[in-house]
């Protein structure tokens, strides 16, 4: 069914709509109308991350059925699936839940098709601004702002002497402040949730670098709209990010929009080393 082009298409369309219903129903608890407790890791759960998630389980499942749907807010979300060169959905219903208890608007919903561990179709929605982020890699990527027409977006070439990078509001890391102190004409850009990814995508900046270990529903739905883009999200042995890791755990990554910016060259070597496995086990 998922490998036909118009299929495909229709196939993310019908998850757009999914994700904007879903994100009503996060609204519905938005501006300190959403009582929320703590979760193992110490993250916020709300009301909101509740309502999202019962409301895509509801009907996510019928869209293919028969493969598994993981989503954060599941009983027990860090299984794999049984088949990790399958098919399965991952889902973040509110990526962003600490901009949404502080009333940014910069939190969204995630839905990522999962095949062969690739994200091969992605929706991040933010319902409080109006705002879509959806592709699929047969047919490219796309930027919604409320009722105006889907517009492609393309990754922009990178200029080393005035690189845009973007750097997390809550979740920056010792390679971040290590790479902004060798970019001294570097443009810092700021935004929550999976909207990093997007921004990259759009063209609007060059690099995201994400040093502090992420869950693979915080990035599945972005991955697939930079890479339709024609961005890369890698791990910083250089090796594309990919998924139904043990776990689903992801290691430190980074996103460029420009495939030829030697990005390891923006990086401290020594702190660089200490994030990859594979490099640390090789000295």
């Amino acid at each position: 069914m998922t490998s036909q082009s118009g299929d495909r298409k229709e196939l993310v369309h019908t998850v757009l709509r999914l994700a904007e219903q879903a994100g009503a129903e996060a609204m519905r608890f938005y501006h300190g109308r959403a009582s929320f407790s703590l979760k193992s890791d110490s993250s916020p759960l709300t009301d909101a991350d509740r309502a999202s998630h019962d409301f895509i389980l509801q009907f996510l499942p019928g869209l293919i059925p028969g493969i598994p749907v993981i989503s954060e807010e599941s009983q027990d979300p860090t299984y794999g699936p049984a088949d990790l060169d399958g098919c399965f959905w991952l889902v973040d219903p509110l990526d962003g839940t600490k901009e949404f208890l502080k009333g940014t608007g910069e939190f969204t919903v995630n839905i990522a098709l999962i095949e062969n561990r690739r994200a091969v179709a992605g929706v991040v929605h933010a319902p409080a601004i109006g705002l879509t982020y959806f592709a699929d890699l047969e047919n490219g990527a796309f930027r919604q702002q409320g009722t105006e027409s889907p517009v492609p977006i393309r990754v922009q070439r990178a200029n080393r002497e005035h690189l845009r990078v973007v750097a997390s509001k809550d979740h920056a890391g010792p390679l971040v402040a290590a790479m902004l102190r060798r970019l001294p004409n570097v443009e810092l850009k700021s935004m929550g949730s999976s909207l990093k990814f997007c921004l990259v995508a759009e063209g609007a900046a060059d690099v995201y670098l994400r040093d502090v270990p992420t869950m693979e529903w915080d990035t599945a739905a972005a991955q697939c709209v930079v890479e339709a883009a024609g961005g890369r999200i890698c791990t910083l042995d250089g090796q594309p990010l990919r998924y139904g890791k043990p776990g689903l755990k992801n290691p430190a990554i980074i996103t460029v929009g420009d495939p030829d910016l030697a990005w390891p060259t923006l990086l401290d070597e020594e702190l660089l080393t200490e994030h990859t496995p594979t490099r640390s086990a090789a000295n």
